[in-house]
């Protein structure tokens, strides 16, 4: 039950469940490339398994979605009222089912992203983070301005990676293939990337100034992306339980 802001790790434990509900205050997001690091918690299977290349969008920007953008992406199934919280949770409670779900469940409201959805295709089919970027600064529309600057905002290996992270796991859609590549960039996010540099500015001097090392984007090599993503040979995760 997302209920509010579910960012992160909320999405972790709430957008894998069997039964995904968002509400009129929901605010739901994967804003990890502001603070250096990827979508994680398995949040890159469900971005290479939105429609199209809304992934790729979402997964770089860090957009927040509404509840009804949050339906569309994958990220919930159903919107509730909130004001009728208490009495599902009760009815849940008193039946030990789900099925009362119906009962007050409705039509998600429309997604703010509809209308972009094109424009999403065309700029996020490209082939690098950089070539999505580039394409969004050559395109004259005020969103595609917007989107573009919210983009460069994050930390440019982050977006990179975040990029490629949707791709491999579009290729092989599961919880596992999506742990294991973000696994690979999180277990080197401080040594080899520039998550001490992200918490710094977002969290402890709250500066809102990152001073990245390798920006802007058109800085990061497809050596940097392949080292971050390179497999951990005996560190490499198992999410069957072994690592």
């Amino acid at each position: 039950l997302m209920d509010g802001i579910t960012m992160g790790g909320g999405v972790g434990i709430s957008a894998h469940g069997s039964d995904r509900i968002v509400t009129e205050r929901s605010m739901i997001a994967m804003p990890e490339c502001g603070i250096g690091l990827v979508p994680d918690v398995g949040g890159s299977r469900i971005l290479a398994t939105a429609p199209g290349h809304l992934g790729e969008y979402l997964a770089m920007t860090g957009y927040r979605m509404g509840p009804g953008d949050a339906v569309l992406a994958g990220f919930a199934d159903v919107q509730m009222d909130s004001a009728d919280k208490a009495s599902l949770i009760a009815r849940i409670e008193e039946t030990g089912n789900l099925t009362v779900l119906g009962e007050f469940a409705g039509p998600a409201e429309a997604p703010a992203l509809a209308p972009h959805l094109d424009a999403i295709d065309a700029h996020f089919s490209r082939d690098s983070a950089l070539s999505c970027v580039q394409s969004l600064e050559a395109d004259g529309s005020e969103w595609a301005q917007q989107t573009a600057r919210l983009i460069r905002r994050g930390c440019p290996l982050s977006v990179a990676c975040a990029f490629e992270i949707v791709r491999r796991v579009r290729e092989t859609p599961t919880i596992e293939s999506a742990l294991r590549e973000e696994y690979r960039f999180t277990y080197r996010s401080m040594s080899d990337g520039e998550f001490v540099e992200g918490v710094r500015a977002q969290i402890i001097d709250k500066d809102r100034n990152p001073q990245w090392k390798t920006a802007p984007l058109e800085k990061v090599t497809q050596e940097q992306i392949a080292a971050m993503l390179a497999p951990l040979n005996e560190h490499e995760l198992d999410p069957a339980g072994g690592n």
